[in-house]
Parts: structure tokens; C-alpha cells; sequence
């Protein structure tokens, strides 16, 4: 399975509008190869050099597995909490230096029907048996 973005390379800086610092969207995300047998996708999107702990910025879950393009701005599934105590995308907002932001995209065996807000952990933990297949793409950013 592979995960891109056409507005940024993988390893490359996320265009400053989508972030904190700009238009803070979500950026076109571009899916292939999602393989035979998946019911759904999840997205999460993390922060690992955040102060204290990973920060989660997006999670979404329940997104159709026959997804090809995940849309600037767009909710492509049911959305779960965020670490800005959101159900939405928080983009890149580092306090100081260049953090790393992964994109990890999951290709699941079920569908989990919850409603918006679950957590990180709730959807790890739905997942650890039901994962087909992953992809990482990954974004740095520096406040200016």
C-alpha cells in the first residue's frame, strides 16, 4: 500500500498552509495499492518530537477502502479526538525546531461503526489483529 501527498515530498516540509501558521487544512493525501479484503482504512497523523509525549494531530477511522483521494480540507471518515481536543485536522504547530509528522494510513479487515471521538489508543487497540496492511508518509515542519 503507498500514501503521497502532491503538495509535498515524503521527508520534505509541509507547505505552511497546513499548519498552524497558515490556512491550517488538511493536505491532499493520494492511496494506492490498498489491498484485496479491506473493509475500511484509518489515518493517524503524529507528532513524536512533540515536548513529553507523541501529539496526535489527526485520526480517522471507517474511511471506504476503495478511497483513491483524500481531498484538501476533507473528513474522509469518522473522525476521532485529537490531542488539540479536537474531531478535526490540527495541523503542524511545533513550539520549537523542526518536528517529524507521520502519516501512518492502515488498510483494516472490518469496519469498527463507531461514532466521531474515539481515541488513539481506542482505535490501536481495535486494530492490532485486523491490519492487512500499512504505509508511512512523513511531513517536517519549523514555526518561521
Amino acid at each position: 500500500m503507498q500514501l503521497t501527498s502532491p503538495v509535498f515530498e515524503n521527508d520534505a516540509t509541509i507547505p505552511r498552509k497546513y499548519t498552524c501558521q497558515g490556512e491550517d487544512v488538511s493536505p491532499e493525501l493520494t492511496i494506492a495499492a490498498v489491498p484485496d479484503g479491506a473493509q475500511s482504512l484509518a489515518l493517524i497523523v503524529e507528532d513524536p518530537d512533540a515536548p513529553g509525549q507523541t501529539f496526535d494531530h489527526w485520526i480517522v477511522y471507517d474511511i471506504p477502502a476503495d478511497t483513491g483521494t483524500i481531498g484538501e480540507g476533507a473528513q474522509p471518515g469518522t473522525a476521532g479526538r485529537n490531542d488539540f481536543g479536537k474531531t478535526a485536522y490540527g495541523g503542524p504547530c511545533p513550539p520549537s525546531g523542526t518536528h517529524r509528522y507521520f502519516f501512518n494510513l492502515y488498510a483494516l479487515d472490518t469496519r469498527l461503526d463507531w461514532p466521531e471521538g474515539r481515541s488513539k489508543n481506542d482505535l490501536q487497540n481495535a486494530m492490532a489483529d485486523h491490519i492487512l496492511d500499512q504505509a508511512e508518509f512523513v511531513g517536517r515542519y519549523a514555526k518561521t
